[in-house]
């Protein structure tokens, strides 16, 4: 469930960051962009939240 709303979250923020950018920079929004931009989101938040930023368990 946690990997849902993170690929939730991350298409919705990039998303918007896409918007935002094309839109200051005059070009046109381009899905091929947020796609790029949620795969990679998600791939980094998995690795952190898996991998190095996991706690111990004692």
């Amino acid at each position: 469930m946690r990997l849902l709303w993170t690929i939730i979250w991350s298409f919705l923020l990039s998303s918007m960051v896409t918007y935002v950018v094309s839109s200051m920079q005059g070009g046109s929004f381009t899905w091929s962009a947020v796609i790029a931009s949620t795969v990679a989101f998600v791939l980094a938040v998995v690795a952190l939240g898996e991998g190095a930023l996991k706690e111990e368990a004692e």
